[in-house]
């Protein structure tokens, strides 16, 4: 079993509706007080293309056209956070991806309120990571 790497980096997006409701200060923090540092940070709205990227991998899927559609909906915040195996932790923090599924304590289980407004995005491994950093921070 190999260590988990110290300084990996992963990507979170508060989404539209997390940022119109006030959240971006307290879902940032929970990743400081975690002990991870925010590297790079940038707030955009999407466009309709961009989103459409960043998602690609969902193409295929019905749900695709309403993600694309709330994510590019409004002012989103991005950023890359480095820590102890940063991709896992920040997975761990942010919860299941129905809101009504997450556990309480995680991001999406104490503030989510749908299923594509569950107030975060985060990338689900290095590779996706490097994927999606490229596409938001373009």
């Amino acid at each position: 079993m190999s260590q988990p790497e110290a300084n990996e980096r992963t990507l979170i997006v508060v989404k539209p509706g997390a940022v119109a409701r006030g959240l971006v200060g307290d879902i940032l923090s929970r990743f400081e007080r975690r002990g991870m540092t925010l590297v790079e940070v940038r707030s955009q709205t999407m466009t309709r293309a961009k989103a459409e990227e960043f998602y690609s991998v969902h193409r295929e899927r019905p749900f695709f056209g309403e993600l694309v559609s709330s994510f590019s909906g409004g002012m989103t915040v991005g950023a890359v956070v480095q820590g102890m195996d940063a991709v896992a932790t920040v997975r761990r923090m942010v919860g299941a991806t129905k809101s009504w599924e997450a556990a309480p304590g995680t991001i999406r289980g104490d503030l989510a309120i749908g299923l594509t407004d569950n107030a975060i995005h985060a990338s689900d491994s290095k590779e996706s990571f490097e994927r999606e950093r490229k596409a938001y921070f373009a």
